[in-house]
């Protein structure tokens, strides 16, 4: 067992594309912070601001960004994708792409825009052997944007992230990127791919609290966005609140309209220190190993599995069924029995980590089964 994750011997945590646990530091640091609070208030607000200084330096290198200045911390993936969707200065006619297979939050911002005469092309992956041809094929010269998720949240197909950026690159479309189900569980370079945007909450394979995102904006954009929210912390003069005058923080601060997620801040950072440590190169090859374990299991069971099940094709998503199964009690009956996983595609779909036990995958396969 690892020792960051001493979960109860009746949980099979399989489930790190919803929900995610928290490793023993992450707890920890969030109970000293708890303690402070309790026992001296904000006496020490100023080592705060310096974790909150170090959660940002983990993220820029997490995602391998220019600067620092270019890490905005923000609720979730929704809010990121919003601050895109409505910041932009659209023009009626213009077009964004994305896969039809997205998740609500990468798809809904983009049909918010219909009002303005801005047209969402949601293109079917399913029924194409080429994924990021068929995305590039549905542009036009009216294309603004490609979104597209690092890793599909259902079938758990992992796209060339490095394709799609350079051909956009090269066509003028932004390429907007939600890395929620990569980030944590493969590595990721926003400046290799050309990402001109990112966002991805903490909660998944970050190992983090919900309420806590990052999202990256290119620098030559971030004056691009016209903001929709304001308030005394996305001023350049932060600390200066006695000045009329004020004008937006030239880094990603700006994107952050009022007081931070002081609590998210202590536990993500704490999260990320366990993947710095660790290496992402090393967490990468761990959990593909997983992975690759996890697919022998269920065909040896007989089961079929949905999820693409090439190295380059896949992170870290197993979805899974099999002829006449009943998906919906099969879900009950595996979360009733202490299996944490979901039921998306049409299957169940597990999720395992870098640290879990391959013991763990043969008593969930083995329960799956029988079921």
């Amino acid at each position: 067992m690892h020792p960051e994750f001493p979960l109860a011997d009746d949980i099979l945590h399989l489930n790190h594309a919803a929900v995610g646990p928290w490793p023993v530091r992450t707890q920890r640091a969030v109970a000293a912070f708890a303690e402070e609070n309790t026992r001296l208030g904000s006496r020490h607000y100023l080592q705060w601001l310096k974790v909150e200084k170090r959660l940002r330096e983990r993220l820029q290198r997490l995602i391998q960004a220019p600067s620092v200045d270019d890490i905005g911390l923000l609720k979730n993936t929704s809010e990121a994708l919003s601050v895109v969707a409505h910041g932009l200065p659209w023009q009626a006619g213009e077009n964004v792409v994305c896969p039809l297979q997205e998740f609500p939050s990468n798809r809904i911002v983009w049909q918010s825009l219909e009002r303005f005469g801005v047209e969402t092309r949601l293109v079917d992956l399913a029924k194409v052997s080429d994924p990021e041809a068929a995305l590039l094929g549905a542009m036009d010269r009216r294309t603004r944007l490609l979104s597209v998720s690092a890793v599909q949240y259902a079938s758990g197909l992992r796209m060339d992230l490095n394709r799609l950026g350079s051909a956009c690159h090269n066509r003028g479309v932004l390429f907007c990127v939600d890395a929620i189900q990569q980030l944590g569980a493969l590595p990721l370079d926003v400046q290799e791919c050309q990402a001109d945007f990112l966002a991805a909450d903490a909660h998944k394979w970050l190992l983090g609290p919900e309420g806590i995102a990052v999202f990256y904006c290119a620098e030559r954009l971030r004056d691009q966005l016209t903001l929709q929210q304001f308030g005394w912390h996305m001023v350049e003069d932060m600390g200066n609140f006695d000045r009329l005058d004020w004008e937006p923080a030239h880094s990603a601060r700006r994107f952050e309209c009022g007081s931070p997620n002081m609590l998210g801040i202590h536990a993500l950072e704490a999260s990320l220190s366990l993947f710095e440590e660790t290496g992402m190169e090393f967490v990468a090859d761990a959990l593909s190993r997983n992975v690759e374990y996890l697919i022998d299991l269920l065909r040896a069971s007989k089961f079929d599995v949905y999820s693409p099940v090439q190295a380059d094709r896949r992170a870290g998503i197993v979805t899974f069924g099999r002829k006449g199964m009943d998906a919906q009690k099969t879900y009950q009956q595996l979360m009733e029995g202490g299996v944490l996983c979901a039921l998306r595609g049409g299957g169940i779909r597990f999720s395992p980590h870098f640290y879990t036990r391959t013991g763990h995958m043969e008593q969930a396969v083995e329960r799956a089964a029988e079921i």
